[in-house]
Order: structure tokens, then C-alpha cells, then sequence
């Protein structure tokens, strides 16, 4: 399950307690990759290119641990209704993205919030876990004139039913509400809020030592500060990988994330 990695990543020597997944679902064209950008560059890509799945990886130094977060950037296609639902078992918080001017795209984020909590219910009820899934969901393009196709009180149902979830008006072109949608997700998970795009420092490759087990002990930065750094070249975890995390998540009896699970390739 776990493949060994080179040794300068191998220094990060991660626990598997903070090292989590983050899954961006939506219909095509809604704006998940341009999401993604932000979150991981600050930057915003204009041309759209169609999205089978891309996976990255970003690590964090925080108050003196480190963490990792993996992204998954999902096809707003699911052409591979399995694939989709292994993303789903695998991921530890959820973005859920429409456009404010496509009712289609609304619609999509209906089924997809309850297949995600009907998919996580049936892994947890193996578990004897309480079904708690960290989700927002995003009303993209709200900087833009346009003929709103999705109702406002519809919007709220979604939002406040059975399952409350936070609900943010972006707009990923003119970063409207992005740093907060993002900190309101990672609070939810319990997660550093630092995590968030606006909330750590940026590290460049060329420091990158700063997140090495040999930097922690020499103290190379204040106890107070957080960073971050994007993983270059990042693969996405092989499907048996993420089976067998599954299946020991399930079996268990929810511990699947005690045995060493960082970094899964």
C-alpha cells in the first residue's frame, strides 16, 4: 500500500493523523479547477480544458507539525461511476461546486451531496463511526451579470435540511469568497484553518528543507508561524492503494487511519 519515497521526502515523516484528502466535485465547466488553482497557486486559469482527474499534493508546517493534503480534481463527466465513488470513499472533505447561471449544475450538486453522504454512511456503518463529512458548497460566478436559474430558497433547502452544510456565493475569477469558503471548511474538519490559501506562508522549492524532520529540530522557524509548499509532480495513489485503505478502514474498525497511510503513491 505504501510505496517508499526518496529520501529527502521520506525526511517529512508525516503522521498518518495529518494527512488528509480533499475531493472537488461539480458538473463540467463550473469552475473546479479554477478552484483548485487558487487554492494551491493563488492564480486564476482563465482557458477551460476538460478534466478527467488530476491529483496534487500540498504540505504544511503549522504551529511545529506537519501535514499533507492530497486534492483530487475531479471529471465533471463521471464517465467512471466507480471511480467516482472511490474518490468518494477516500476523501476527507468536500468541495461541491455549481454555476449560479446553470440550474443543470445545481441539480448535479443535489445528487452528488447525497451520494456522498449515502456512500460515507455505508462505510461508517462497518466502522461504528457517526457519519460526519466535512462539505461546502459553492455557488461559482457570482461577479457576473446573468439570468439566475437556481432560487434562492432552493439553494437554502439544499443547505439547511437533514444535513446542514455551509453554502458560499464565489467567484473564482475575482477570488470572492474563496479564502473564506475555505476556512469554513477546513474548521468543519477540524483542521488548521492555516491551511487556507491566505492563511500560511508560501515556500518556494529551494526552501523547502523547512519542512524536513532535521529543520523541526533546529527550530529554523517560529513556533507561531505556518507554511506551505506544493509537491511537485504528484501522483495520484493507485486504486489499489486506495482499495485496501478502504478495506482496512472498514475492517478495522475505523482505525484505517492509525497504520501509516502518508505518503500513499
Amino acid at each position: 500500500m505504501i510505496k517508499k519515497l526518496s529520501p529527502s521526502e521520506n525526511e517529512l515523516d508525516i503522521p498518518a493523523k495529518n494527512c488528509y484528502r480533499m475531493v472537488v466535485l461539480g458538473s463540467t465547466k463550473v469552475g473546479k479547477t479554477a478552484i483548485i488553482s487558487r487554492f494551491l497557486n493563488e492564480r486564476f486559469e482563465d482557458q477551460y480544458t476538460p478534466t478527467i482527474e488530476d491529483f496534487h499534493r500540498k504540505f504544511y508546517i503549522i504551529r511545529g507539525e506537519v501535514y499533507q493534503l492530497d486534492v483530487l480534481d475531479t471529471s465533471g463527466n463521471h464517465p467512471f461511476p466507480a471511480m467516482r465513488r472511490l474518490s468518494i470513499l477516500t476523501g476527507d472533505v468536500f468541495v461541491l461546486v455549481f454555476s449560479l447561471d446553470n440550474r443543470d449544475s445545481f441539480l448535479e450538486v443535489q445528487r452528488l451531496k447525497k451520494q456522498i453522504l449515502e456512500t460515507k454512511s455505508c462505510l461508517k456503518s462497518k466502522t461504528k463511526e457517526n457519519v460526519d463529512v466535512p462539505l461546502v458548497v459553492c455557488g461559482n460566478k457570482c461577479d457576473r451579470e446573468f439570468y439566475r436559474e437556481v432560487k434562492e430558497e432552493e439553494i437554502q433547502q439544499l443547505v439547511t435540511g437533514d444535513e446542514p452544510c455551509p453554502y458560499f456565493e464565489i467567484s473564482v475569477k475575482r477570488n470572492i469568497n474563496v479564502d473564506r469558503m475555505f476556512h469554513r471548511l477546513f474548521a468543519a474538519a477540524k483542521l488548521p484553518t492555516e491551511m487556507s490559501p491566505d492563511g500560511h506562508a508560501k515556500v518556494s522549492l529551494h526552501h523547502s528543507d523547512v519542512l524536513h524532520r532535521k529543520s523541526l529540530r533546529n527550530k529554523k522557524f517560529k513556533d507561531g508561524d505556518a507554511y506551505g509548499i506544493v509537491a511537485p509532480f504528484a501522483r495520484r495513489p493507485s486504486v489499489q492503494s486506495d482499495l485496501m485503505y478502504i478495506r482496512e478502514k472498514a475492517v478495522g474498525g475505523g482505525q484505517g487511519r492509525d497504520k501509516e497511510r502518508c505518503v500513499i503513491c
